[in-house]
């Protein structure tokens, strides 16, 4: 799997989370097997670059290369500028986001509701690869709803525009997160297309990763939920994919030590009161995950601290409370 000049080292990449895929959870990712990481969304709205939650999304200082960033936004001109101004701050590669099914990033006719214009995706698409001389990829779903699925014309339209790789998340936009994700639309723009295309939805273990890669043909695959509190699954993928073997989980000293440092790598990065607020949904994902994979006693533990551990509001009371809770499940 290559885009431009960028060779993965694997076949699965961390997917774009808002709200997830911060610099930190996008450093351990490839530190534990991420063959690629895009950031969260950034919004092409010039007047919005200096708030704090661009000046955070826009943070790729200690990263590994390809820094891919993914920019949203309705308008040709203003996308394009988007692009020439990650660029300047140390993009490598741009990601064009048409997938989001968020009402209010869909009600501004951004994400996945850009769907609904071909011929505004072949402007958009157009102006930003023409902007600059970096690769530009595209993540989509496959269509508007189950019934107006136009991944292909869509896909098409990237293809000869320019763009470098397609992302297809299987679902529509009228779906969101609900039911299963489809993979024959992935398989059928892949025929349809001469460019990379990465599968990506509901691939959440390695024997899912397996069949999926088979089934769609696909050239790589993004991960996404399954990644939430689990930050193993892409070494585990490509262990299984190269032997057939399963990974056994991480033991509960590695568990630990993964954890508390991205909870503290939280901490440092937004700063004692936003990283507490912030780490309480990886802490609930880490330790349900943990539970789910040991034995009935670890869940009634967890019951019993969780409440505590996602009200705390400072931020050394919370790691340690957190390392107590974690000596109990152990």
């Amino acid at each position: 799997m290559q885009i431009g000049p960028w060779k993965w080292s694997g076949v699965a990449g961390l997917a774009p989370m808002a709200g997830v895929t911060d610099r930190p959870f996008r450093q351990l990712c490839s530190k534990l097997g991420a063959a690629y990481t895009v950031s969260e969304m950034v919004t092409s709205n010039p007047e919005l670059r200096h708030t704090r939650k661009s000046q955070w999304r826009s943070d790729h200082t200690g990263e590994s290369e390809p820094i891919a960033v993914q920019i949203v936004g309705t308008d040709p001109e203003v996308m394009a500028d988007a692009a020439r101004y990650n660029l300047d701050i140390g993009a490598q590669i741009i990601d064009i986001n048409m997938g989001c099914p968020a009402k209010k990033v869909c009600k501004k006719m951004a994400g996945s509701a850009l769907l609904a214009d071909p011929a505004l995706v072949e402007k958009i698409l157009t102006a930003v690869v023409n902007a600059v001389e970096i690769p530009v990829t595209l993540k989509i779903r496959t269509g508007l709803s189950e019934t107006h699925n136009n991944a292909i014309e869509i896909a098409t339209i990237a293809d000869h525009c320019g763009i470098q790789a397609l992302a297809i998340h299987g679902r529509s936009r009228a779906q969101k997160y609900k039911g299963n994700a489809e993979y024959n639309s992935i398989r059928q723009v892949k025929k349809a297309v001469s460019i990379p295309v990465l599968a990506n939805g509901d691939i959440t273990t390695p024997e899912k990763a397996k069949m999926v890669l088979e089934e769609t043909g696909a050239d790589g695959l993004l991960i996404g939920r399954a990644a939430h509190g689990n930050p193993w699954i892409f070494q585990q993928i490509h262990h299984y994919l190269a032997t057939g073997k399963q990974l056994p989980p991480p033991d509960s000293e590695t568990f630990s030590r993964v954890m508390l440092g991205h909870i503290q790598a939280l901490h440092e990065f937004y700063g004692p009161n936003s990283g507490v607020r912030i780490a309480r949904k990886h802490i609930d994902w880490y330790l349900h995950g943990y539970a789910g994979v040991r034995n009935p006693l670890s869940t009634e533990i967890l019951a019993a601290n969780m409440r505590e551990l996602l009200t705390i509001e400072d931020a050394s009371l919370q790691l340690s409370e957190l390392e107590h809770c974690l000596r109990k499940l152990a």
